[in-house]
């Protein structure tokens, strides 16, 4: 006998759960969403925001450090890791206290445990206060459950020194001396962040890239960046194992093709990814497909089972925050008997990395791999007057368009603020644009968004303030 009845019940408060259950009360579905943690999920929490936090505070620090190139004289700067980390932590409880605020006003119940899908309509939650309650949903469950850091057999995290993203947002010293073993995207992004911060950093890599996904030409600037600044990027290389040392420090073995290596260091993050949270939840006792921990959709969110939908990281690549909210969107619409589907043409990538990078559609090696004929536009930031009024004229806007039809395929951006220039890439993505209307729509000046119009004049060969090809 269930202790409660809901029309939808929605597992996981993260990005695509908060949003799923608040549009589910908008359309006026009685709705309880489950959370085991605390609602934000990993991006609200210790993910997306509190690591941009670091990252500009690093960056900030960066640039008055070297502030005397433009007349910015400050004397002996320096970093108060607590102060960052209570202003980081404010941050973090503003926005979880949003969301639970949010809640309230849209008419969405909340109850912390930890949930189990026991039946097509059923949900076992045992609450934090040790209770167990068993709760019915007469429409809809969807599964929202995220995903988890991947940990390495060989370097179990103690919380301190060897130790995940979650941890490495919260540190109150910054170590002297950091390795990072992957050098994926929160390898990268952290990595920058604590070089910047003063840690001596390494980055151990096991493709012959970093940034892996990413066009080769755009990683290549933020590498070239990390190394200029001091950063060691080990490719093609395996962390082994470490012993701790009498000092207190670790030394790390590394395999570097075939040549085994020791490097010291203060502080292990191991930073190789995330798994999906789709197994283990009950759902494969009622025939609901798992794929490698994933739990795969169709266009409207629904899993094979009628009735149980799954959105964000639990379902699918890429694991992106907004990726979640829109399928939590698009889910709760097709629950509420709303005509709805993911149906995008381009879901933005932002990497937060100094130089920043942004990505939506198409890369240059992706349309010749469809065998597209493209055409290329690229404009240099030291050539925009923006970019050097805030000293910061490190890389470019690229735009991959048809060669024939002019159309839009994919914008690429690596340097400043190419994680917020991107939403008009995206945009102009998604109502078809062509090369044309970028480059014949009158961007202000001086602005770093002048470089879009510049890249799509650029593979138009009529860019006023770059040689054309």
């Amino acid at each position: 006998m269930a202790d409660k009845t809901y029309d939808a019940i929605v597992i996981g408060g993260g990005p695509g759960g908060y949003p799923c259950s608040i549009r589910l009360g908008q359309l006026k579905q009685k709705v309880l969403c489950i959370e085991k943690d605390e609602v934000g999920g990993v991006c609200l929490n210790w993910g997306c925001v509190p690591s941009k936090a670091i990252i500009a505070t690093s960056h900030t620090f960066e640039k008055v450090k070297r502030g005397t190139t433009f007349g910015l004289v400050v004397d002996n700067p320096r970093i108060d890791a607590n102060k960052l980390q209570d202003w980081k932590e404010g941050i973090v409880k503003k926005l979880t206290g949003g969301v639970r605020s949010l809640f309230k006003t849209n008419g969405v119940d909340l109850l912390y445990g930890d949930a189990r899908v026991t039946g097509p309509k059923t949900v076992s939650v045992k609450t934090r206060e040790g209770t167990t309650e068993v709760i019915q949903a007469t429409k809809a469950i969807v599964i929202a459950s995220g995903a988890t850091t991947i940990e390495i057999p060989s370097f179990k995290f103690d919380g301190k020194q060897i130790i995940g993203a979650k941890e490495a947002v919260s540190l109150r010293e910054i170590p002297k001396r950091m390795l990072i073993i992957g050098g994926g995207i929160i390898g990268m992004e952290l990595g920058g962040a604590y070089q910047h911060l003063g840690s001596d950093v390494t980055i151990v890599e096991a493709l012959p890239t970093v940034l892996t996904g990413v066009d080769p030409d755009i990683a290549a600037v933020v590498e070239r960046l990390y190394v200029k600044r001091g950063a060691k990027i080990l490719k093609g290389a395996k962390a082994l194992g470490y012993e701790r040392q009498q000092d207190g420090s670790i030394a790390v073995r590394i395999d570097v093709g075939g040549k085994t290596d020791t490097i010291e260091t203060d502080v292990v993050l191991v930073a190789v990814g995330m798994r999906p949270n789709g197994a283990g939840l009950g759902l494969e006792e009622l025939g609901v497909k798992i794929d490698r921990g994933f739990v795969p959709t169709d266009a409207t969110g629904q899993t094979n089972v009628p009735g149980i939908y799954a959105v964000g990281d639990c379902s699918s690549l890429p694991m992106l925050a907004h990726k979640a909210t829109k399928e939590g969107e698009v889910v709760a619409e097709v629950i509420a008997g709303q005509k709805a589907a993911k149906d995008w043409v381009a879901m933005p990538a932002a990497i937060f990395t100094d130089p920043e990078i942004a990505t939506a559609g198409l890369g240059e090696q992706q349309a010749k791999e469809k065998g597209i004929e493209i055409r290329i536009g690229k404009f240099p930031f030291s050539a925009l007057g923006r970019a050097m009024s805030v000293n910061e004229t490190d890389g470019f806007i690229k735009v991959v368009a048809d060669k024939k039809t002019h159309a839009l395929l994919g914008v690429h951006i690596v340097g400043p603020g190419a994680t917020d220039l991107i939403s008009e890439g995206t945009l102009a993505l998604e109502m078809h644009a062509f090369l044309e209307d970028v480059g014949l729509t009158v961007h202000p000046h001086p602005t770093l968004g002048e470089g879009m119009m510049e890249a799509s004049q650029n593979a138009l060969g009529h860019a006023i303030h770059v040689m054309n090809r």
